[in-house]
């Protein structure tokens, strides 16, 4: 191989690994830290434990897309007063999850908080931090504090495989809740989605079980995009403008019996296990 050619194939493979970060958001990834994976982290750690309220609201987009706090829409000034309000002595990050989105970096991490009575209160918050400008901004939060319900400690478990037959597997399911006596429950999600890692957790709790016999359940993948399997989505009537997990439930001939049209599940993270329950039982089977 010639020099010239080398570096023609040098230049290529340059240009090649510029377009692929590009696409998916790594050329403009923030820094990471050692202590928590995502440098952003720490220094919004260090201004709530500095009390800062200055350098803290900093952190936040003058235009942020959602902050919500356990289920409740709110705003960057509420956020930035729950933290401080905390008077926090000492602060343990525990990153679940850091993915490239196509709308910026996506961050779930777990703090375990110590507060001032020597208690320790337990925040799961998902984060999404853009670049704006030279600076790296939040411009959504949703944060559950002190959560009923487990939260995973990571997001490896793959619900929603890629190469999964979505028809096919409904198919199966409609066979057995038929011989069964069952009802399809049908969970229209995606692997990075934190809320459908809580609610498959809260689906295998041992006080779920008796309920959970009642359904074949279906993991629906929609993919990176949220535009995979909209055949389905649009054949049981599923409303995903309101977030995910979204939940569909149909008879074993594949009769809609209802949907999600409100985003009920969508901070499965803030939600009671009694509120779960209650919508699961609502919708089984009738006892044979």
């Amino acid at each position: 191989m010639s020099a010239r050619h080398f570096r023609y194939i040098v230049v290529l493979v340059i240009a090649a690994a510029a377009m692929v970060g590009g696409e998916y958001g790594f050329a403009q990834a923030p820094a990471v830290d050692s202590a928590t994976g995502f440098a952003l982290l720490e220094q919004s750690k260090a201004a709530v434990l500095a009390g800062d309220a200055t350098r803290l609201r900093g952190l936040y987009s003058t235009d942020p897309m959602k902050v919500q706090a356990n289920g409740v829409m709110t705003s960057v000034d509420a956020d930035v007063s729950f933290w401080l309000g905390l008077k926090a002595r000492s602060m343990t990050l525990e990153t679940v999850a850091m993915l490239d989105r196509p709308k910026g970096t996506s961050v779930v991490f777990k703090a375990d908080v110590l507060l001032p009575s020597g208690q320790t209160l337990s925040v799961t918050d998902g984060q999404m931090w853009r670049k704006q400008g030279e600076q790296w901004r939040l411009i959504s939060v949703e944060r559950a504090d002190a959560p009923h319900l487990k939260q995973p400690t990571d997001m490896k478990k793959n619900l929603y495989p890629a190469d999964a037959d979505a028809h096919a597997e409904i198919k199966e399911a409609e066979e057995k809740a038929a011989s069964g006596y069952k009802r399809l429950l049908l969970v229209f999600g995606a692997n990075w989605c934190y809320d459908c890692h809580v609610l498959d957790l809260a689906f295998h709790r041992p006080d779920f079980a008796s309920t959970m016999a009642g359904y074949e359940v279906v993991h629906v993948d929609l993919g990176p995009n949220e535009e995979k399997s909209a055949d389905l989505v649009k054949q049981l009537d599923v409303r995903l403008d309101k977030g995910i997990p979204a939940l569909a439930v149909a008879e074993s001939d594949g009769k809609l019996i209802v949907s999600q049209k409100n985003g009920e599940f969508e901070d499965a993270r803030s939600m009671t296990p009694e509120a779960l329950l209650e919508f699961l039982n609502k919708w089984k089977p009738e006892a044979r």
